[in-house]
Formats: C-alpha cells, sequence, structure tokens
C-alpha cells in the first residue's frame, strides 16, 4: 500500500467493541462489525459526512464518534427503515440495526422463542436439519453415518 502515514494514524481501531483494521477504508473497514455489510456502511458514512477515500486509521475522534452516533440510532438521520437489519421486532414491534454481540442475542433469543412454541423452523433447527426447504435425502449428510451397514460373519 503506498500511503503516507502521518502522526496519528492508528493502525488498529476500537469501534463498537471490535477492532477495526485502519489500514483499510472507511466504508470497508466497519464491516469488520457484525450486523454491517458493505451497502448500510456505505450509507452511514455518507450520513456522518465522512470522506469515503479516507483510511479508517486517518479518522478523528469526533468523526469515529459520528460514525457511532449514525450507527447506533439510523433512524434519527433518516436511513430508510427497510434497510435496517431488524425490521418490527417481535417484542416491541420497533424498526433497529443490530450489531455486534447484540446480533447474537437477538438471533438465540428468536431461535429459543421458535423452539418453545413448537413451529416447524423451530423444531428443524433443534434436530439440526434444513431449515429453508432444502432437499435433504442425498445432500446434506456431514456427521451423519452413511448408506446400509454390513452383516458380519455368516
Amino acid at each position: 500500500m503506498a500511503f503516507v502515514l502521518d502522526k496519528e494514524f492508528q493502525h488498529i481501531l476500537r469501534v463498537c467493541n471490535t477492532n477495526v483494521d485502519g489500514k483499510r477504508k472507511v466504508m470497508y473497514a466497519l464491516t469488520a462489525i457484525k450486523g454491517i455489510g458493505r451497502r448500510f456502511s456505505n450509507i452511514v458514512c455518507k450520513k456522518a459526512d465522512v470522506d469515503l477515500n479516507k483510511r479508517a486509521g486517518e479518522l478523528s475522534n469526533e468523526e469515529i464518534d459520528k460514525l457511532v452516533t449514525v450507527l447506533s440510532h439510523p433512524r434519527q438521520y433518516k436511513i430508510p427503515s427497510w434497510f435496517l437489519n431488524r425490521r418490527k421486532d417481535i417484542r416491541d414491534g420497533k424498526y433497529s440495526q443490530v450489531i455486534g454481540t447484540a446480533l447474537d442475542a437477538k438471533l438465540r433469543d428468536d431461535l429459543e422463542r421458535l423452539k418453545k412454541i413448537r413451529v416447524h423452523r423451530g423444531l428443524r433447527h433443534f434436530w439440526g436439519l434444513r431449515v429453508r426447504g432444502q432437499h435433504t435425502k442425498t445432500t446434506g449428510r456431514k456427521g451423519r453415518t452413511v448408506g446400509v451397514s454390513k452383516k458380519k460373519g455368516g
């Protein structure tokens, strides 16, 4: 990489409890945070008025704080509700963008709820089978016994 290192350059940033590579461009560096993809990262950078050509290590503390506020409250910055990864939450009915460890907790809670009410999807998760209607006769046999066992002897 051919870029000039200045005194304030950070090789690793800590954003939302995640280590972010400072050598990557801001948009792609934010995708290291779980729950943030390229498109959401792009719109967050634009709403926070951060230059997309900057490297993540070149960001000032104010710019990082601005990015974190946009990440934590996307609806206040007019990011459309269809862009968020948690639409119409089952508990409170709100739209939000869930990132980091909260994403793991929400997913675990959702699966536990499905298992508790004994719906088809929850049972398939519980049994460790394919959930989304895939064929399972010949594929997905990893870790399971396959074929006919031979009788030994006589």
